[in-house]
Order: C-alpha cells, then structure tokens, then sequence
C-alpha cells in the first residue's frame, strides 16, 4: 500500500490545524458497529473465549480510532504504517470471529474504512474487493452461518464515503495550501513594490537635493537671494519625499507626468544643464502617462548622476518617451545602461505592455527609451534590453 505525504508542519503549505477531539468523536460513530459483536462476544461460552472476543473488540477499536484521528489532524502514516494496520485489525476481527462467530465480521467494515482512509486508491480497491468475496463466501461455507449479502453493501457504502471524506479533506487541504502560497507571494510582490519605490524616490529626490545643495552653496556668497531660494526648494522636495515615502507604504502615492516634467525643469536648471523639454503632455495617452513620469524620473536621475552631460533632450509621442544627453554614453567610464533603477523601470514598462530599451544618442551620450512595441519608430535606437 501506498501513502502520500504530507508537508510538514510549520512550512509553507503546511495543513491547517485540525482539532483532535472532532477525530475521536468521528471515530465513534464508525465504532458503534462493533456493539453486536462484543454483545456476541460476551455471550461466548467459555470465559477465555468471552475474553478473546473482548480484547479483539478492543484492539480493532483502538486501532480504528487511532487511524480516524490520525488522518483527522492530517498526519499521514508512513510507508508501510497502513499494511500493518489493516494487517494488526484483521487478526482483531479473527478473534472476535473465534468469539462471536459470525458477527464477528462486522468488523471488517471497519478495516475496509481504514484501507479507504490510507491506502492508495488502486491498493483500497483490490482490499475492498478481497473483504467483498470474504463476506460473500465465508457464510457460504462455514457450517451455521448464513448469507447476509446487507454487510457485503454495507461495506462498499462504507468503503466509498470514507473515500469521498479523505478526498475532501485532501482538496482542503490542497486550498489551504494554495492560499498560503497566494499569500506568501502577495507579500513578496508587496516587499518588491516598496524596495523599487524606495528606491525611485529616494534616488532621485537625494540626487536633486544633491544638486541644488551644491547650487546653494555657491550662490551663497554672490546671490544670497537666490541660494536662499534654492534652500527653500531643497526644504519642500524633502517635505514632498517624506509624503511620497508615506503614501508609498499604503500604495496611494501618485506620480504625474506633468509634475516630473515640471521637476526634472528645476533640477536641470539647477545643475546648469542645458534642457529641450516639452510644454504639454496631452498627446500622451493616459494609460501611459505614469510609466512615462517613472521613465523621465529615472532618466533625470541617471543624467545628474552619471552623464556628465551639458544638455537634454525629452521628447514624447503617443507611445514613445526619449531622453537623450549629451554626456559620457553607455559603456564610457562613469556611465551605466543596469541598475536597479533601470531593472525596476523595467519591469513596471512591462506590465503595462511597455519595452525599456537604452542605446547611444544622437546627441552623442546615452538615450533612455520606453515605448509600445508596436509604435512608430521614426527615431530608432539600439535593441539592446535595460536590465
């Protein structure tokens, strides 16, 4: 016989906790059927007999109860663990045989639940089968005893809705399981999204302050004016990080086009570089004007950052987004086309059907480019994929 084991507890996908108590009270109603047997039994004529027939009862309903439990709080037995079970209760319905007689096969109703209850489906089968021709033939043949073919289906009914609860509780517990991993992947695309936010936000806003910092500094002796304006700017990107931080843990932060646009402005200006940025973002579709602020926001970051450059170019289309400098280029010390900024930009293009690709620039530096597969490619790039 064959078993199926189950995973153990504690891990993912392990079963859900089953109370014991509700097993041992399932296990009794299947134990009523030995009451005719052990009343027989009892009525033994010799006192030996009378206590062979007793522990028999007993053995085969401690046995009985002991597997109902067992497979009850999802425990499954180990490989050989059902064939000496159902081997340990034939030999109890042997002795409550010898003592009752023929009510003593009662008891194989119980051994055929047990083998339904453990048993692999074919294994169940054949024993079921073997327990049917016993009880249809051993009355047959033994001297005194009598045909009764309503034990015969009451084993096959008891045999199939011990078959129907184990396959039941297997779907159960096979949903538990499902769920937990649902569950366990939910948090892990949670712990994903936070971690590539985190890292947007804070890369790009500590990158600006950065810059204007530095802007501020200077001016601090020659424009007091100004690098006290640039010192005003740098308090409220801070306060609006600090909100975007915020809304990032309950998912209700918003990036516009627009604002970036307007953002990337400030911080280009600040740097001192040259910028050719677009006015309105309405030929965009909106259903890609986020995934375009994501794209322009790590594409300003990697300019401040790495490029070294002295202009920029943004252009947008109905599918297309293109920043273009004029610094280092991809390949060229200082300069990078990976990243996690990148990786992450990646994948947020590609859940809304979106390609990142990144190449040299006609303007002799790097271009960042995130469009619809399947828009105009007036100005093409190199293939290669942003990783």
């Amino acid at each position: 016989m064959t078993t199926q084991q189950e995973p153990p507890a504690g891990q993912a996908g392990a079963r859900p906790p089953r109370r014991v108590w509700i097993g041992a009270l399932l296990a009794m109603v299947w134990i009523v059927f030995l009451a005719i047997p052990l009343r027989e039994a009892a009525g033994a004529a010799t006192a030996p007999m009378r206590v062979v027939g007793a522990a028999g009862v007993a053995g085969l309903a401690a046995l009985f109860a002991w597997s109902f439990v067992r497979h009850w709080a999802g425990r499954s037995p180990a490989r050989r663990t059902p064939a000496v079970l159902v081997a340990a209760e034939l030999v109890c319905v042997a002795l409550i045989t010898l003592a009752a007689g023929q009510a003593g096969l009662v008891g194989l109703v119980l051994v055929c639940a047990t083998v339904m209850m453990f048993a692999s489906t074919r294994s169940g089968v054949v024993v079921v089968g073997a327990v049917v021709l016993a009880l249809l033939a051993l009355p047959r043949v033994v001297p005194g005893w009598q045909p009764e073919d309503g034990l015969v289906l009451t084993a096959l009914l008891a045999s199939l809705a011990i078959f129907s609860f184990r396959r039941a509780t297997e779907r159960n517990r096979t949903l538990h399981r499902t769920q937990q991993e649902v569950a366990v992947l939910a948090a892990a695309q949670e712990r994903d999204r936070i971690s590539r936010d985190m890292h947007d936000i804070l890369g790009h806003s500590l990158t600006v302050v950065s810059v204007k910092a530095e802007l501020a500094t200077r001016l601090l002796r020659a424009d007091t004016e100004r690098a006290g304006d640039e010192v005003a700017e740098i308090q409220a990107l801070v306060r609006s990080t600090l909100a975007d931080m915020r809304g990032m843990v309950s998912a209700e932060r918003q990036v516009t086009l627009a604002g970036e646009l307007a953002a990337a402005r400030s911080a280009f200006d600040a740097a001192g570089i040259e910028a050719d940025l677009p006015g309105a973002v309405d030929e965009v579709a909106e259903d890609h004007r986020e995934v375009f602020a994501w794209a322009l926001r790590e594409g300003t970051t990697n300019v401040l950052r790495h490029a070294a450059a002295r202009r920029v170019t943004v252009t947008l289309a109905p599918g297309t987004l293109l920043v273009d400098d004029d610094g280092r280029g991809p390949g060229r010390e200082g300069q990078t086309t990976g990243g996690n900024g990148l990786a992450g930009l990646t994948e947020r293009a590609r859940s809304v059907g979106m390609v990142v690709r990144t190449g040299p620039s006609p303007l002799g530096g790097l271009r960042l480019a995130v469009r619809v597969p399947d828009s105009d490619r007036s100005d093409d790039i190199d293939d290669r994929d942003a990783t």
